[in-house]
């Protein structure tokens, strides 16, 4: 495979997969490529930066994410977001259907529901993202 940068007629500089030189010259012959942003058909190959290497040594790589970690920073994230929106308590779910069926205003809320209740909402196509709560809020 290689990759071929190409322009069409109207400049807009674009790159494209080919199995080899030969078969984009056939498939720019039969009109099968065209520009993916005005779908011209009038389409040259520009030239390409051949490619260098420059050590026998691949680049170093950093070690793996702490998956834990990469998890508490989602939650505190979320929690962050949450904190900026009205605290409905056990009016949750009603209030969510209330927001989605355009009885009430549209606004970001947040509250408790069972395992029921968000599943039905879901299933309502009531966009919701549960978060499990803080641990400051457990007690």
């Amino acid at each position: 495979m290689i990759v071929l940068d190409l322009s069409c007629e109207h400049e807009h500089r674009f790159e494209a997969w080919f199995a080899s030189s030969e078969a984009f010259e056939a498939q720019l012959a039969a009109g099968l490529v065209s520009c993916p942003h005005c779908n011209s058909r009038e389409v040259r190959r520009l030239p390409s930066a051949p490619y260098v290497q420059t050590s026998s040594h691949s680049a170093p790589t950093l070690p793996p994410p702490d998956p834990k970690a990469i998890a508490a920073r989602l939650i505190d994230a979320l929690r962050a977001a949450a904190s900026q929106s009205e605290d409905v308590g056990e009016r949750f779910a009603d209030e969510a259907r209330r927001i989605h069926h355009g009885e009430a205003e549209e606004r970001a809320i947040r509250g408790k529901a069972s395992s029921a209740d968000m599943l039905e909402l879901i299933d309502e196509g009531i966009p919701i993202l549960p978060v499990p709560p803080d641990k400051d809020d457990l007690h």
